[in-house]
């Protein structure tokens, strides 16, 4: 009955020991180490149990387990090669590809934003220069930035925000100080050269420091105040031999200073409370239609109604011209700080910061190859060490100082 049960074939079990054939060895691989060990009882227990029947022919028990060394040569191990799968390589190439995207998205970002603003105050300079109401062209340039704000959120190009009234309470002396800073730009353009409004403006990190240490208690690192060592020298340097220089378009560009960093200032310390719909692009938007109608009643007040077709003419402006020109600077006026948020929602401040910079420069060489402004080695030297110093008090002030 057991070899009945276990025999592979009705072939009975019992043969002469003689013929019987050499069993084929069960193909079951075992580590040698544990081999030899572990069947030295089974061996010891089949030759006790053989001995004790007396019988010489008796069966051996069906178990064979090998050694590697009782392996034929044709019973080996069999590496095989397993296929990546086709989702890892196409992972791989899609994050490849939406990086590579994303680059080409900031760097057109980039583009476009110093575009604008070569644009904007190249055609700005033309109108200030022939039609010298500041408080004029910086109304235009918020209204036609108010229009562009409403059609995008009528038409769903951008999501309106839902806003409160305590926010906007909130949001209002932000408006003021982003309507003077604005109006403080044009009047500076309006009286100097190009280049020589954003050297003076390159002395923005030093009223931010400035600003900050008295109202925010941010004291700044050694580093920090090393770097604003050049920029206050460099423009200096500058102002000293610069061709157009006269105090009006000094004292209104360091204003636009002092306003734009109390604005970053009083942004911090007001602390604004901001909704899921409420990013940087519709807090831009919100200021530029509060600006609006702050600065209309005040254009009124002060200029009046001067930018009629009727008064143009009566001074011997070409009316076609200056309105093309007017529309072209509020629309880059208005699309170069919406690309500016853009991108800072996109990199840190650090770099966008750096990128500003880099404007700046390209704003500059770009006027006087324009306008052909004569500029001297020295007032080079200047703008070029206030640069710099701005380019390193960006790097610098990530740093932050050491507590103890």
């Amino acid at each position: 009955m057991q070899s009945a049960a276990l025999s592979p074939s009705s072939t009975p079990l019992l043969r002469n020991s003689k013929n019987r054939p050499t069993p084929r060895p069960n193909l079951l691989l075992l580590p040698r180490i544990s081999c030899r060990s572990r069947l030295q009882p089974l061996a010891a227990a089949a030759s006790s149990s053989s001995s004790s029947h007396g019988l010489p022919g008796a069966p051996r028990p069906l178990v064979c387990l090998l050694s590697l060394s009782d392996r034929r040569p044709d019973d080996r191990f069999a590496v095989r090669a397993t296929s990546v799968p086709d989702s890892a390589s196409t992972g791989d190439g899609a994050t490849v590809s939406s990086g590579m995207l994303q680059t080409l998205q900031l760097g057109s970002l980039f583009g476009l934003w110093y575009l604008f603003n070569i644009y904007f105050n190249i055609y700005n300079k033309q109108v200030l220069k022939v039609f010298q109401f500041p408080l004029i062209i910086t109304t235009v340039q918020f209204a036609v930035g108010t229009g562009l704000v409403l059609f995008m959120w009528t038409t769903n190009l951008y999501k309106r925000p839902k806003i409160s009234a305590s926010q906007l309470a909130a949001i209002l002396p932000l408006a003021a100080v982003h309507t003077m800073g604005n109006l403080f730009t044009n009047m500076s353009l309006g009286k100097v050269a190009v280049s020589f409004t954003h050297t003076i403006k390159a002395m923005e990190p030093f009223f931010s420091v400035l600003l900050s240490a008295l109202f925010l208690g941010e004291m700044p690192s050694i580093w920090v105040l090393v770097s604003l060592v050049p920029i206050v020298g460099g423009v200096a340097l500058a102002s000293l031999t610069e061709a157009s220089f006269n105090w009006a378009g000094f004292w209104s560009a360091m204003a636009s200073n002092v306003t734009f960093q109390s604005r970053n200032v009083l942004s911090k310390k007001v602390m604004v409370k901001k909704e899921e719909s409420l990013d940087n692009i519709n807090l831009f938007s919100i200021i530029t239609i509060m600006s609006f109608f702050l600065l209309a009643p005040a254009t009124l007040f002060v200029e009046g109604i001067k930018f009629t077709p009727s008064y143009l003419q009566s001074t011997g402006l070409n009316l076609k011209e200056t309105y093309m020109r007017s529309c072209i600077a509020a629309l880059c006026f208005h699309a170069y700080q919406q690309v500016s948020y853009m991108i800072l929602a996109r990199v840190s401040p650090v770099t966008h910061s750096v990128g500003n910079c880099v404007k700046r420069v390209v704003v500059i060489v770009t006027s006087v190859l324009f306008f052909r402004t004569p500029v001297s080695p020295i007032n080079s030297l200047g703008t070029g060490i206030a640069l710099a110093g701005v380019f390193l008090y960006s790097r610098l002030k990530r740093i932050k100082p050491k507590t103890a």
